[in-house]
């Protein structure tokens, strides 16, 4: 029996695998509204038989977008063309998820392919961006110090976007706390420098997220489960270390989360990461073992039989997938072909599996 094709059931909610679309920033939004674009890109990879398709970070405020052409969800109009794809996913038997973001100060920047990469000037549609401390990262625009009273706004953000994901018919929702941007920087030493009570100790620096956590928790159904994504470490000497991501995961557990998504880097654009097959694992495992929480595991992760490794040793309870679904959108069905394993291939395409369906000569199969 495969490990990587076994359900995870994460409260009321079962997934009928444990590979996961992780969430990919596209670029292809306008005014945070989903599209053609979004239909086709996550509805294939329901197609293609992962068992989860996170959504990419979705902005809980328009300020909190990485560049103007980033998913949103911080009004009502948002719900209605996200809808359209979740109940498409669901309809291939797949869980629709979405991760719910803020950039702070790694917002209001350019999309990885234009000319001209970095901030984009506020007389050409950029905006202010704020963080922790007025910090800048990489070389963008500093951003404006967060004051208390905007964090609590902040709070209040994630939790009306996660009200608004319901509606819009996700069951898994994930709150982003990785990748440099604002709740992580919140975490980070590197990026927090604040004297106030968000800043200084570990008990500081994670009440941020632990404020978001909490809410967000109390206004998700109990029945839906709830992941948190979170950088494991910095990667750099006195920046945010894998010790306190094991520590800050026994407190999600206690808050109620269901599953820590385990990353890593993005606040110091100079960290050397020793990237390579798996480099991550190792803090999923941690996670998973020390905290006595589920994770997940992300990072280079590209052969069936690594992803059935990394479940049947007990690193992770979820692989989450990324560059290499965006090479092969029907890598699940792959897999289980890899790995003898049984999982359904939709019926458009079950003459394509290595199990032919039988063709009767006076049925015209088009091209086949």
């Amino acid at each position: 029996m495969s490990k990587l094709f076994s359900p995870l059931v994460l409260r009321g909610i079962t997934l009928p695998n444990r590979i996961a679309v992780a969430p990919m920033c596209q670029y292809s939004a306008q005014d945070g509204f989903a599209n053609d674009w979004h239909m086709v890109h996550l509805g294939s990879r329901a197609v293609g038989g992962a068992g989860l398709v996170m959504f990419e970070a979705t902005a809980v405020v328009a300020e909190g977008r990485i560049t103007p052409q980033d998913l949103g969800i911080w009004k009502d109009d948002h719900i209605v063309p996200l809808r359209r794809i979740t109940q498409f996913i669901a309809q291939q038997g797949a869980v629709p998820g979405i991760q719910l973001a803020h950039a702070g100060r790694k917002a209001s920047v350019t999309r990885p392919w234009d000319a001209n990469q970095g901030s984009i000037a506020l007389d050409q549609g950029g905006w202010e961006t704020v963080g922790p401390s007025a910090l800048p990262f990489d070389g963008f625009r500093p951003p404006l110090a967060i004051s208390a009273a905007q964090i609590a706004d902040v709070v209040q953000a994630f939790v009306d976007a996660a009200l608004r994901a319901h509606q819009a018919g996700f069951k898994v929702i994930e709150v982003h706390a990785a990748h440099g941007y604002l709740l992580h920087q919140f975490l980070s030493p590197i990026s927090n420098v604040r004297t106030d009570e968000y800043g200084g100790s570990f008990e500081n620096r994670t009440r941020f997220v632990m404020e978001v956590v909490t809410a967000v928790r109390q206004a998700w159904p109990a029945e839906l489960p709830m992941f948190v994504r979170v950088s494991a470490t910095d990667w750099v000497e006195g920046g945010w270390s894998a010790d306190e991501t094991v520590a800050l995961s026994r407190l999600f557990r206690e808050a109620g989360v269901d599953l820590v998504d385990i990353s890593s880097g993005g606040n110091v654009a100079t960290a050397e990461i020793p990237v390579g097959p798996g480099y991550q694992t190792q803090f999923a495992e941690r996670v998973k073992k020390e905290a006595g929480i589920p994770s997940g595991a992300v990072g280079m992760i590209t052969e069936p039989i690594q992803a059935e490794h990394i479940l049947r040793t007990g690193q992770a309870d979820l692989v989450l997938l990324a560059r290499e679904l965006l090479r092969d959108p029907n890598w699940p069905l792959h897999a289980a072909e890899e790995l003898r394993a049984e999982t359904p291939w939709p019926p458009q395409y079950a003459r394509a599996t290595s199990r032919k369906m039988p063709i009767r000569p006076s049925i015209n199969y088009g091209d086949d």
